[in-house]
């Protein structure tokens, strides 16, 4: 399984600190619902504290969480590809604190400077590569407990 990627970390530091130029201190109190899926993404977050479950409406009154994110981790990348919108949804599970960046300014930085834009989306591809293999893990380990257990 790869290891999980920080997208500020990960980043080159010149490039790092071209994006930081770019970033908005925001906070999101505990129960917050930060984007819902189907929504306009137009900005990501790098979380600094907290937690923020992403989930999947999986019928009018139920949701499931697919993954659960904590500092470091980005949150969100549908503002890079079209049609830019929201796959999941997302909550704040505790109070959180985060860098916010605006979508539309990030690619334009990343037009200015295609060095950044490289490293921007390898490093997002590399995320996203690691919850997809996540994903699938946890997904493996459900069928093999219902399987065991004849919920199959």
């Amino acid at each position: 399984m790869t290891k999980a990627i920080k997208l500020l970390t990960a980043l080159p530091q010149a490039q790092r600190e071209r994006l930081m130029e770019l970033a908005k201190e925001i906070s999101f109190p505990e129960d917050t619902r930060i984007f819902e899926a189907g929504g306009t993404a137009d900005r990501f977050w790098v979380i600094r504290s907290g937690a923020v479950h992403l989930d999947q409406q999986v019928t009018s009154r139920q949701r499931v969480t697919v993954a659960t994110l904590g500092a470091g981790d980005m949150l969100g990348w549908s503002w890079l590809f079209p049609p830019y919108q929201w796959d999941f949804g997302a909550v704040a599970f505790s109070n959180v604190r985060a860098y916010e960046f605006d979508g539309p300014s990030v690619l334009a930085l990343s037009v200015e400077d295609p060095l950044l834009g490289l490293s921007l989306v390898r490093t997002v591809a590399e995320i996203l590569a690691h919850r997809l293999e996540t994903t699938r893990g946890k997904l493996m380990d459900q069928y093999a407990i219902r399987r065991r257990t004849g919920l199959m």
